[in-house]
């Protein structure tokens, strides 16, 4: 059983044109420290128009989606902080009844 491959095969040599890319002959990812950074994900979201505004402004040069994108991370990592500070506070409270 000898079956030929139903997938286009590329030369290495060849340019890689926008055309190949639209057509998802070729999927560009984003790389962080060599590694292959993680897919987003297409979401619809309904914000207020004076917070779009403002990170358009913040924005510049830059997407806005990226910058609510890393303003929403940091957001869950401060949570994530807060959350392990609180815990502390606590055993130590519960340390010093203790004793």
């Amino acid at each position: 059983m000898n079956r030929k491959s139903t997938l286009a095969t590329f030369d290495d040599d060849a340019p890689i044109t926008q055309g190949d890319i639209d057509a998802g002959r070729l999927v560009l990812r984003k790389r962080v420290e060599g590694r292959v950074a993680p897919a987003k994900k297409r979401v619809t979201l309904y914000l207020d128009a004076s917070l779009v505004e403002h990170f358009k402004g913040m924005a510049g040069e830059r997407g806005y989606q990226t910058l609510i994108n890393e303003t929403l991370k940091k957001s869950l990592q401060q949570s994530d902080i807060e959350t392990m500070i609180r815990k502390a506070i606590r055993e130590e409270l519960m340390s010093g009844k203790a004793a």
